[in-house]
């Protein structure tokens, strides 16, 4: 099942299918979020801005605005 980055639930973890690198800053980019490379929903801050993501083993924290733009296929797990 594929779905938006920014629709995972704490503990979800999955593949990066798709970037709109249009709309994701080119550090995001440099720091991993690749299609291919697994990601896991770590933490959410309060009114869940921002996700603090692990990343093929790359811990970040990005703007929900900005999870809206990576499409992401849920592991079965």
């Amino acid at each position: 099942m594929q779905i938006s980055l920014a629709d995972i639930k704490r503990g979800q973890e999955g593949v990066i299918t798709d970037v709109s690198s249009i709309h994701i800053p080119l550090k995001l980019l440099e720091m991993g979020c690749l299609p291919g490379n697994f990601v896991k929903l770590v933490q959410m801050a309060p009114f869940a801005d921002p996700m603090y993501l692990n990343i093929n083993g790359t811990h970040l924290a990005i703007r929900k605005e900005t999870a809206l733009h990576i499409l992401i296929e849920i592991s079965n797990v």
